[in-house]
């Protein structure tokens, strides 16, 4: 017997606006019950949740766990419309070879990963 991950968690200021952030980043509504104010807010993809809880303390340090997004569109394409709609470059670890990913932030700090895109040419050998 084991566990299984029910909830991805993510600690937040404000959980409905970082939730509704999110939901535009995943093209996933958020949970129908869900209203502006409320301490929890929900995604659901699935099997899994993200959950965004608020809590009192600022983050302050660099996250030790964060998402990976592999985008349906080019990763430069998709670092662009994030980048519209509230993240910050936080490094750049894109390479001419069209390897590598850039770490972004949300718009309460959390850093997160742009890889490759589904539509990116596999890298040049």
């Amino acid at each position: 017997m084991g566990s299984s991950i029910e909830n991805i968690v993510v600690d937040c200021a404000d959980a409905y606006e970082l939730g509704r952030w999110w939901s535009r980043v995943l093209n996933v509504p958020l949970s129908a019950e869900d209203q502006p104010g409320d301490p929890e807010t929900l995604i659901e993809l699935g099997d899994r949740n993200i959950l965004f809880i608020q809590v009192p303390e600022p983050k302050t340090v660099k996250n030790r766990l964060h998402f990976c997004l592999r985008p349906d569109v080019p990763r430069d394409e998709e670092v662009q419309r994030l980048l519209g709609i509230g993240a910050t470059l936080v490094d750049d670890r894109r390479r001419p070879d069209g390897t590598g990913w850039a770490v972004l932030a949300d718009p309460e700090g959390n850093e997160f990963c742009v890889l490759r895109g589904a539509h990116d040419d596999p890298p040049r050998l």
